[in-house]
């Protein structure tokens, strides 16, 4: 009987097993079967091991495919253009009657924009306590802003500059229609402050852009402003030329500069640089891209004598370059190559890890059994006659 069981049993495996073929002779994957298997402790943690660097392998891939790579050249800007477009959205700490804007250009050019610029009366404390608004050179804290990619809290959303975000991003918020916010009523209080915003065309020369006093700075007719009146502090929302894109965040914008002073003169110096943002070459079919400019800025600000003219002064000068900033992204198919490529790299020295780490435990499970004494055989255990 026992060897009729031991008989059966040995069909019962082969029952088990896989059909012979001339196809399963290449199977370059041997199946064991279900019975000679054996789960260990170390095996599974090094099953949950792989799985855990495979999936943050594959969401670091899956992060980079999606920001894509980006690409910097520049090049002399091709195109002849003779309008520089300006969009200004600033509150200056005087009354709209006292006030005087104007640009003066290289070409020699006088431009008056008060007649293209809107004013509106408000009152400075609706926007000096705005979310946001800070120095030039600080966060809304205080803080001085390094560029060493500083991170506000969450509950806190901060911006450093022009163009912190992806391109893709950047294209996708440029398409979208631009306005400009209403001024806050005064519900019947008096207005304190001015709001000067709007969109100006100036000569695309080097030029100058300045808000002065009524009376300063010109020779008009009229009387002149007391003083005592003069206070040029002044918060900047929004200061960025070629199309209004207010989702992109310029040097300037949401900044404050206040005046210790009546005779206070605040000079801003700008370089303007032409910029493209591509989502994948402009060549290319489906490729989505918008044209803007941005710039550098330094700030000297002090104050003046009385026979000077106070106020703020905004010099510009455009590079005679043009910066393209493409982003391109690899395609699905190469994506999951490459995913397929990490996660075997992944699985194949997890094996060997596996391998050896027990082939180890093995060697030293050896050593120690050898080094022990058993009860029987013991030399010097031996008694005398």
């Amino acid at each position: 009987m026992n060897g009729y069981d031991d008989e059966k049993r040995h069909l019962d495996d082969d029952a088990f097993g896989a059909k012979g073929s001339i196809v399963s002779a290449f199977d370059a994957f041997p199946k064991a079967k279900p019975q000679y298997v054996t789960h260990t402790s170390s095996g599974g943690k090094w099953t949950v091991a792989m799985a855990l660097i495979s999936l943050i392998l594959f969401w670091t891939e899956l992060s980079r495919w999606w920001r894509g790579a980006e690409q910097h050249t520049f090049a002399v800007e091709k195109g002849v253009s003779h309008i520089l477009p300006l969009n200004l959205d600033v509150v200056v700490n005087m009354r709209c009657a006292d006030l005087h804007v104007n640009v003066q250009d290289a070409a020699g050019d006088r431009i008056l924009a008060a007649g293209a610029l809107t004013r509106d009366p408000t009152r400075w404390a609706h926007w000096v306590d705005g979310k946001g608004v800070h120095r030039l050179g600080r966060d809304a804290q205080g803080r001085v802003v390094t560029g060493e990619g500083y991170v506000a809290p969450s509950t806190e959303q901060h911006e450093e500059g022009f163009g912190e975000e992806h391109v893709h991003d950047i294209v996708a918020l440029g398409r979208r229609r631009a306005k400009w916010g209403k001024t806050p009523r005064l519900w019947g209080a008096e207005a304190d402050s001015c709001r000067v915003y709007g969109s100006l065309e100036l000569n695309k020369v080097q030029g100058d852009f300045h808000i002065t006093a009524r009376g300063h700075g010109y020779m008009e007719f009229g009387e002149h402003l007391e003083h005592k009146s003069f206070n040029f502090s002044h918060i900047i929302s929004e200061l960025s030329f070629g199309p209004f894109l207010p989702s992109l965040v310029n040097p300037l914008d949401r900044t404050v500069n206040p005046a210790p002073s009546h005779f206070h003169k605040f000079q801003y110096f700008l370089s303007v640089v032409p910029t493209t943002y591509s989502v994948g070459h402009p060549e290319d079919r489906g490729s989505a891209s918008i044209f803007t400019n941005q710039y550098a800025v330094t700030e000297q600000s002090q104050a003046v004598a009385e026979n000077m003219v106070p106020g703020i002064f905004v010099k510009y000068d455009i590079e005679p370059i043009l910066l393209n900033i493409v982003e391109t992204r690899d395609s699905f198919f190469v994506f999951l190559i490459k995913v397929v490529n990490v996660v075997s790299g992944v699985l194949v020295a997890g094996h060997w890890g596996y391998r050896l780490s027990d082939f180890a435990k093995e060697v030293m499970g050896r050593r120690r059994r050898g080094h022990s004494q058993g009860m029987l055989g013991a030399k010097g255990g031996h008694l005398e006659e």
